[in-house]
């Protein structure tokens, strides 16, 4: 006569099955968790300046860009590292060959020189990028 492992003859086993309930609670969680690292994670590239308000301004999207700020002092920054004339030119041109569609935004302080300001611009120009764009800030965020 065989013998029957685990139980008694007359009861049968009961169908196995995944509960999908928890699954979907933990793949919500893992999406969140996920969303919130990676918005931790963007690093701006730019220097904080104190940026002059337009009522007119609007927000761009700045995906391909190149971030050149102008302090009050005069001194330049390409992302976030000080640099001369001659250094951001080289920089920009090598920049503009890699990207020809690259993006500049020029970040000058409310107490910059006018003029600095336009020797960045003339600066970007003459390594051949067209697309420039100035940082301001709205109206409604002064400090």
């Amino acid at each position: 006569m065989p013998v029957k492992l685990g139980g008694s003859a007359g009861q049968s086993h009961p169908e196995a099955r995944i509960e999908i309930i928890p699954l979907i609670d933990i793949m919500f969680f893992l999406l969140a968790a996920f969303m919130l690292v990676s918005l931790c994670m963007v690093n701006l590239k730019s220097v904080k300046v104190n940026l002059p308000t337009a009522t007119t301004g609007a927000p761009d999207s700045k995906h391909d860009f190149v971030s050149i700020s102008v302090e009050k002092s005069g001194m330049i920054y390409f992302d976030k590292k000080p640099v001369g004339p001659s250094e951001l030119v080289m920089a920009l041109t090598g920049t503009h060959k890699v990207n020809p569609n690259v993006r500049v935004f020029i970040s000058g302080d409310v107490e910059a020189r006018h003029g600095d300001v336009i020797h960045v611009l003339d600066l970007v120009r003459s390594a051949g990028i067209e697309r420039v764009g100035f940082e301001i800030r709205p109206v409604s965020d002064q400090p």
